[in-house]
């Protein structure tokens, strides 16, 4: 198997900087002509070596521990848009928050999020009253006809009952749902009289006895949302009552604008945040590890939000007429795209319906042959086409300066040769 001409496993990295492995650092020793620049302006939040949510700094690249079932693992490099939460007051819902009167709150540190922050609602009376809710009010959300949202929080099972629920009220209607976090959870809803369609409900583990829900709809004519509640609840379908004599704690709401839940954006008392987007890219002296006649890109991904046309990792011109790139597609596929002139040369996708998990991908490239392999798996090839003259490499996001495109999940690695690989090193480099 040939050696890698550009390698970047996300490890080492300063302000601004994502160190690659390979090429060897030139002088001065702490530069080399393959590390990645890193641009965001704001700061952002990950999950720690320790499991916990924290914020890094602008510029900082987002190392994200967590792995499948809640389960610290190795970091892979977060990448993601620009986003904002809308929910005021999210870092700590001990504060702001109004208790309703049949309801006790207490402190648990169980994710991190400011140290204590997550209130735990011992349930009384009815979630559409103020006595059996815990309850934000003071927010405007404008909610626009077609634009498609994303409500998620974090729910903490204090104790048997499984069963927690949202409620936004809006200017008409209210959107809600209930989440059965024992295992499984029906599609139904509660209360739920808001002009919304495409609802996708989720639950993600986030450790022991702590969940991510969310919620994802699209809104069929404009609404108004003052407040949102959570609490304990009887059903997924039937959540007009909160659960007597049980508890539960809620955590980290956010609603944002687009169909995958982002990483959680703390907000202030008083106005909503933005997360602004990962950039990540070299370019320029990194020509020399770009095969210019033939050569492989190789990524290992870990996909959880299959955000459609989100890059996974390209070598370019800087814009869309010259491209080698691996990326999500349509329907939950995994795609290898060559353009060359404007046009796409090779465009080799997946079946539709892949699951979320760990992706091993490589596209190889000369003029007249291109393959594309995923887990050690040929998905196709093809037969004709030039090859386009490129010379920068982006991790997780478009080709051009445009904000779209962006992967919205976590890299683990990636790597460019400057020859095609033989199919067979193709399978072998891809199996996991």
């Amino acid at each position: 198997m040939p050696t890698p001409s550009l390698l970047i496993v996300p490890a080492r990295f300063k302000t601004g900087r994502l160190y690659s492995q390979i090429p060897v650092p030139v002088a001065p020793s702490t530069s080399s002509v393959g590390d990645f620049n890193v641009t965001r302006a704001t700061t952002a939040t990950r999950f720690n070596a320790s499991g916990l949510i924290e914020s890094v700094a602008s510029g900082i690249p987002r190392l994200d521990y967590f792995a499948s079932g809640g389960v610290v693992g190795c970091p892979a490099l977060l990448v993601e848009p620009s986003g904002s939460n809308g929910i005021l007051s999210s870092n700590n819902t001990t504060t702001n928050w109004t208790l309703g009167a049949n309801l006790a709150s207490g402190a648990i540190d169980v994710i991190g999020v400011s140290g204590n922050n997550l209130t735990v609602a011992v349930s009384g009376s009815n979630i559409g009253a103020s006595a059996g809710r815990l309850r934000r009010t003071g927010l405007s959300l404008d909610l626009a006809s077609g634009s498609t949202y994303t409500i998620s929080f974090f729910l903490k099972k204090t104790g048997a009952h499984t069963i927690g629920g949202y409620q936004l009220p809006m200017s008409v209607g209210i959107i809600g749902s209930g989440f059965d976090v024992s295992g499984s959870f029906s599609s139904g809803s509660i209360n739920d009289t808001a002009p919304t369609t495409n609802r996708i409900r989720r639950i993600e583990v986030f450790g022991t006895d702590v969940f991510r829900c969310s919620e994802t709809f699209t809104m069929t004519a404009t609404r108004t949302s003052s407040f949102i509640s959570f609490a304990p609840v009887t059903g997924v379908t039937n959540g007009a009552n909160s659960e007597v004599g049980t508890s539960m704690g809620f955590a980290a709401p956010q609603i944002e604008l687009g169909s995958v839940p982002t990483s959680f954006i703390p907000t202030a008392v008083f106005a909503a945040v933005t997360r602004n987007a990962d950039v990540i890219s070299v370019s320029g002296a990194v020509s020399g590890s770009i095969g210019q006649t033939e050569g492989t890109i190789y990524a290992e991904v870990d996909l959880r939000n299959w955000t459609a046309s989100g890059r996974v990792f390209a070598i370019s011109d800087g814009t869309s007429d010259a491209r080698v790139m691996i990326q999500v597609g349509a329907n939950r596929t995994l795609q290898a795209v060559v353009t060359a002139a404007s046009g796409d040369v090779a465009n080799i996708a997946t079946v539709s319906g892949q699951v979320n998990g760990i992706y091993k991908c490589a596209v190889a490239y000369a003029s007249g042959d291109f393959a594309f392999y995923v887990n050690g798996n040929q998905v196709g090839t093809h037969s004709s086409g030039a090859v386009p003259a490129c010379n920068n490499v982006a991790l997780g996001k478009i080709e051009t300066s445009a904000s779209t495109n962006f992967l919205n999940d976590r890299i683990l690695a990636g790597a460019l040769y400057n020859t095609r690989l033989l199919n067979a090193d193709l399978a072998t480099l891809t199996t996991p």
